[in-house]
């Protein structure tokens, strides 16, 4: 659809479509943060149930779409390609989310982030090896494996939420909490719980659609420029199709919810993998084998950056560098040298 436009076209629906996906990124950290409050998620649960969830809604369509088309590369890709850049909008919302107050994992202080950083990823390295004929009934052991880590981490993020059963220095095994932070300058949420889960729906509606167009119209730019790549896909093309994350991220973070905004990523880094059992049913075949190295080296990526933040909320580092943390510094160099990694593989 989207290969046959003009160039104008092509930017007149990415710019548009930008714009929606900001917006309503906007209204869904919102929603999500009076969700969580009257559901009583708290932010971490909420942010992985609610709003990682939704952010990746475009990456379930392109994935169902790829599926039923037979195109495993390319649901793979869009599974895959996009984790180490969504770790990598940390930075950004420590850099401009933050700035001099504070470093990120300083005032998201909670160990149920950490649980959350260490989800599933791992299972897709080892799924990968497995042979692609092992499948019975469209399920293959590591679409369930990763589906079961999900569930399970749901459930143990969900006890996290009530307390862990140590302390460290007479402070609560979450952290300590945050200066309280000023009155938003948005508009208020819906007071009633309907019409706020109605607010929730409608804009997660446009970030399903505004986000298809946005991955399409951008794949359809770069190869008209001649720009398409393994590199640029990992690059640009996934920090166009990171805007979701990056929206919803400073929204929460100008209201204060920090472990909301670091939920989101980890949780839509937990999340993805899950949407290789879709693929695998739908296509009839086994997804996860069919990973080239390519793939892979980025989920690795993607799994180092997190780490370097589950050590950052466990130690809480508050000095800053450039206006931001010295874990969002490391997390910067290694997603540089990642990318030259990347790019010796491509040649």
């Amino acid at each position: 659809m989207f290969a046959h436009l003009s160039t104008p076209l092509l930017l007149l629906a990415f710019a548009a479509a930008g714009a929606a996906v900001w917006v309503a990124g906007i209204y869904l950290a919102n929603a999500t943060s009076v969700l969580a409050k009257r559901f009583g998620l708290g932010q971490a649960l909420g942010g992985l149930l609610l709003l990682a969830v939704v952010t990746n809604l475009p990456e379930l369509a392109i994935t169902v779409s790829a599926a039923l088309s037979q195109h495993l590369e390319l649901a793979i890709g869009n599974i895959l390609g996009g984790i180490a850049m969504q770790t990598l909008v940390l930075v950004v919302l420590d850099v401009f989310g933050l700035g001099k107050k504070a470093a990120l994992t300083y005032r998201a202080a909670s160990l149920a982030l950490a649980l959350e950083g260490v989800l599933v990823l791992a299972a897709v390295l080892v799924g990968s090896q497995l042979p692609a004929a092992v499948i019975v009934a469209r399920t293959t052991p590591a679409g369930l494996l990763i589906l079961v880590l999900w569930v399970v981490g749901l459930w143990l993020i969900g006890k996290a939420q009530k307390g862990l059963p140590w302390q460290a220095h007479d402070a609560a095994p979450t952290g300590s909490p945050p200066p309280k932070p000023p009155a938003p300058a948005q508009p208020q949420p819906p007071a009633s719980t309907g019409r706020t889960g109605l607010v929730f729906l409608a804009s997660a509606v446009v970030t399903l659609v505004a986000g298809v167009v946005l991955e399409r119209s951008g794949d359809a730019l770069a190869t008209h420029w001649g720009l398409s790549g393994l590199l640029f896909g990992a690059t640009v093309l996934a920090a166009a199709t990171s805007l979701p994350e990056v929206s919803t991220g400073l929204a929460s973070m100008k209201a204060g919810a920090y472990e909301l905004a670091v939920s989101d990523i980890f949780g839509g880094n937990a999340f993805l993998p899950v949407l290789f059992v879709v693929a695998s049913a739908l296509s009839g075949q086994a997804a996860l084998p069919h990973a080239g190295k390519a793939d892979l080296y980025l989920t690795g990526l993607g799994m180092l950056l997190t780490c370097v933040y589950v050590y950052g909320l466990v130690f809480r580092p508050q000095r800053q560098v450039a206006r931001m943390g010295l874990d969002s510094l490391a997390v910067l160099a290694l997603y540089a040298l990642g990318m030259l990694g990347l790019l010796a593989i491509s040649h």
